[in-house]
């Protein structure tokens, strides 16, 4: 952890990393730390310097329709920045791609995807994946069960 953050501002990054957005009286009393303004003036702080990045809610994929996940493994033929540039920016506008992280080992681009059935799937990777430049190999992993999915730092 930083040096810079001191036992406050870890409480306030655990309360908001688990809560969402607070109301500076619910951040006061989550935190257990003195006035709703001394705490929202911490809070903004804190985003002022990078360490909250933004706000989001918790959907359910599969209320929506998504009953897929995915894990694809990705490898290039060649290193290219080029190439590695082209599939980067592919990815980055398909909104079904949920993570994606240039990696080491086996592959070079390991993604998380979500789809509506197996179907689905198939078609994007027919559609997408399989015509994405430079592209040698793909391989699949469908998740059965999520045990844990967070996206939480230990903070």
């Amino acid at each position: 952890m930083s040096a810079e953050l001191d036992d406050v501002d870890r409480r306030i990054l655990r309360a908001v990393q688990d809560k969402g957005k607070l109301s500076a009286q619910d951040l006061a009393d989550e935190t257990g730390h003195g006035s709703p303004a001394t705490c929202w003036r911490r809070l903004r702080s804190l985003e002022e310097a990078g360490y909250i990045e933004g706000y989001r809610a918790a959907i359910d994929r599969r209320k929506l329709g998504f009953h897929v996940s995915a894990f694809v493994y990705l490898s290039i033929e060649r290193q290219h920045k080029d190439i590695v540039s082209k599939i980067e920016r592919k990815i980055l506008d398909r909104p079904e791609v949920l993570d994606c992280y240039m990696t080491t080992g086996d592959s070079d681009f390991t993604l998380r995807v979500v789809a509506r059935d197996i179907d689905d799937y198939e078609r994007f990777m027919q559609t997408f994946l399989f015509e994405l430049p430079g592209v040698s190999h793909v391989r699949s992993s469908i998740a059965l069960r999520e045990v844990k999915q967070t996206n939480a730092l230990p903070v």
